[in-house]
């Protein structure tokens, strides 16, 4: 494995390997992890250009897949891939808390062949955060998920994200912030200098009185990337409970009122992967998947437009301009 940014090898390897810091620590104590070829500790902090080997005894290997049924909305599907509109609340992969309810477990349940990818993640090219809805893409084949990987890493594949965020942007930005843990919360992901590079360009689409619709273009695909730019440059995402820097009560005056409307009305992050554009890994064609305004946030969305006919549409991202 090779290591995106400093963090102590306990850590990284729970992350990696979706196992508990425990059993992580008892992989390290056993000498079944290398560093660079050379035995690690757990509380060895690893740098960019470590390399992590991890020999598993038969008892240790990552746990295998239980079938777990949830209704998936696959949006398209060949021998290769498939793109799935995720809910929100739904998590990708088996990790602490969540071994046995995630979005593998659903497709392992749906009898879906899935690509060997990273221990205890096969099929998964890319992730969306638990509370984050839209399109996802999943590898099928090996040669698939190898391409689609080089094409992510290759800035290849275009992922947008409608958002609404507080406060007025009131022209496009490019943010560009190194991106790693919190040097004191070990749950939340912050702008670091010595983290990893991270790109998001960000796009204003509608002002509200309170709030934007913008639309948010991933160029890298960091942890939490979106959600820490947008705050990082003071407009957290709406109803996002880990970086909203108090929300509403970020609006002051006779907007509060409203401000507090809106988050009443957004039971989860307003945050949406509304569109992907991609290369087909196998046929070579061009291919964009479009996923619209999600039904719970659509409340969230009539509060802060104050445009009832808004919700009467099946389109609201289309008649905003958001997929043009």
């Amino acid at each position: 494995m090779a290591v995106p940014g400093t963090e102590r090898l306990d850590r990284f390897l729970a992350d990696q390997l979706a196992v508990s810091r425990t059993q992580a620590s008892r992989l390290i104590g056993t000498k079944a992890v290398r560093v660079n070829g050379q035995p690690g500790r757990a509380g060895r902090a690893l740098k960019h250009a470590d390399t992590v080997e991890v020999r598993f005894a038969p008892d240790e290997r990552p746990r295998t897949l239980v079938p777990h049924p949830i209704t998936l909305d696959v949006v398209y599907e060949d021998d290769a891939m498939l793109v799935l509109d995720k809910p929100a609340g739904l998590v990708v992969h088996p990790a602490p808390g969540h071994w046995d309810d995630t979005l593998l477990n659903a497709l392992v349940a749906r009898g879906t062949r899935l690509s060997g990818g990273g221990s205890g993640r096969p099929g998964i090219v890319h992730r969306l955060d638990r509370d984050t809805s839209g399109l996802m893409i999943v590898a099928k084949q090996e040669v698939a998920h190898r391409r689609l990987s080089r094409a992510i890493g290759a800035r290849k594949v275009e992922r947008h994200y409608a958002a609404l965020v507080w406060g007025h942007i009131r022209a496009p930005v490019e943010i560009e912030g190194a991106i790693a843990r919190h040097p004191t919360d070990r749950k939340r992901m912050a702008v670091v200098a010595t983290g990893r590079a991270a790109q998001t360009t960000v796009e204003p689409l509608a002002r509200f009185a309170v709030c934007d619709l913008v639309r948010v273009r991933l160029a890298t695909g960091r942890t939490h990337q979106i959600r820490v730019h947008l705050a990082h440059i003071g407009h957290p995402v709406v109803g996002d409970a880990v970086y909203g820097g108090g929300g509403s009560r970020r609006i002051t005056g006779s907007d509060r009122p409203l401000a507090e409307t809106i988050e009443r009305a957004t039971p989860r992050h307003a945050l949406h992967a509304a569109r992907l554009g991609l290369i087909h890994p196998v046929s070579g064609v061009p291919m964009v998947l479009r996923s619209e305004w999600p039904p719970d946030l659509q409340a969230a969305l009539g509060c802060a437009s104050g445009d009832a006919s808004l919700l009467a549409r099946p389109n609201p991202l289309e008649y905003l301009g958001f997929f043009e």
